[in-house]
């Protein structure tokens, strides 16, 4: 994996000679002001995407000057998820007179681009945003942005600057171990469709490659779209039961849906864990509320988030590879047989 080192930031001076028009051009191009003609405007606008440029919109007299914001761009606010990581990122920055800014991406690649191109154009003192997963403008960008550029949640992939987050191919391979090890055969998979959600699509990848090591399949699969929900949790988990009424598993992939899971299971008078196992991902604290403990990982998001953090106050010093990797733990609950951990 190779990670790359933010250069200095792109100036108007670039984006003349990318696109062979003068820099006053390119101003009143990107400014939307003044009499350009389609085909200049559309030369300029093309070398600016490009290249990865974004305007400075500070007043004329900070424009050397970084504003004291840090922004951070996560694809949603209605997962469970990503609070955990930003109460991380504010605990951290509490002390440094920084002050996070958040961006939402609804998990598409455009929004993400224009989220990035608003916050950058401010001169923000450092970037935290959640994968490895970006368009060509957005990596872009962020590559000339000359500032700290930590990708969080994942290290499964190639980082612009830094990379903070746990191996969710990993974390699947080593769920794919004890489930096994617990005695289970007939494995079910209940997930999202995974077009942008990256880091489920890499935990199924590698929760099958730890089953196929063990001389184990899926048995079935059962996917949805949209957010996750309690509502949902039940409704394909009585789903996948009724199409394959012999498995003894069923891997959530998230913590939301496997409790759904959970609450069906124990309403239709299942035998957990004897009967069926079932298991979910995050380690979220809607888990404390359950009547039986659903199995899960932790996926060290408050970690996560506070050192990214860190490293954008300049609080921790970056590792010559530029790489943290944190470990995902495994919790055992109550779900699943004959585990302590």
């Amino acid at each position: 994996m190779t990670v790359s080192r933010p250069r200095r930031p792109l100036t108007l001076r670039d984006v003349s000679e990318a696109s062979g028009v003068s820099e006053m051009t390119v101003s009143r191009v990107l400014r939307n002001r003044g009499d350009v003609s389609a085909a200049t405007r559309e030369k300029v606008l093309t070398a600016a995407k490009t290249l990865g440029y974004v305007p400075n919109k500070i007043a004329g007299g900070l424009a050397s000057q970084r504003v004291n914001l840090v922004a951070v761009v996560i694809p949603s606010l209605s997962n469970l998820v990503f609070p955990d990581v930003l109460s991380g990122v504010s605990a951290e920055l509490d002390d440094t007179g920084l002050q996070p800014v958040i961006g939402v991406t609804h998990y598409s690649p455009a929004r993400e681009e224009m989220v990035l191109y608003d916050m950058l154009s401010w001169r923000p003192s450092g970037v935290i945003l959640a994968g490895v997963e970006h368009s060509k403008a957005s990596r872009a960008m962020l590559a000339n942005a000359g500032i700290p550029v930590i990708e969080i949640m994942d290290t499964d992939g190639e980082g612009i600057d830094t990379l903070v987050g746990i191996s969710h191919m990993r974390a699947g391979r080593e769920m794919a171990a004890r489930i096994v090890t617990a005695g289970y055969r007939r494995i079910g998979f209940v997930g999202t469709h995974m077009p942008e959600d990256h880091r489920a699509r890499k935990r199924l990848v590698g929760f099958e490659e730890g089953l196929a090591e063990a001389g184990v399949q899926l048995e079935a699969r059962e996917y949805y779209q949209g957010g996750s929900s309690l509502l949902k949790g039940r409704e394909l988990t009585e789903r996948i039961l009724t199409r394959a009424p012999d498995l003894d598993f069923l891997y959530y992939s998230n913590d939301m849906i496997g409790a759904g899971g959970l609450l069906y299971c124990i309403d239709q008078g299942y035998d957990i864990p004897g009967r069926i196992g079932l298991a979910g991902f995050n380690g979220v604290d809607l888990l404390d509320g359950l009547p039986v403990r659903l199995t899960t990982t932790d996926a060290r998001r408050v970690d996560i988030g506070r050192r990214a953090a860190r490293l954008v106050a300049g609080k921790d010093s970056t590792p010559d590879d530029r790489i943290i990797a944190l470990t995902p733990t495994f919790m055992p609950g109550d779900t699943i047989r004959g585990v302590t951990g």
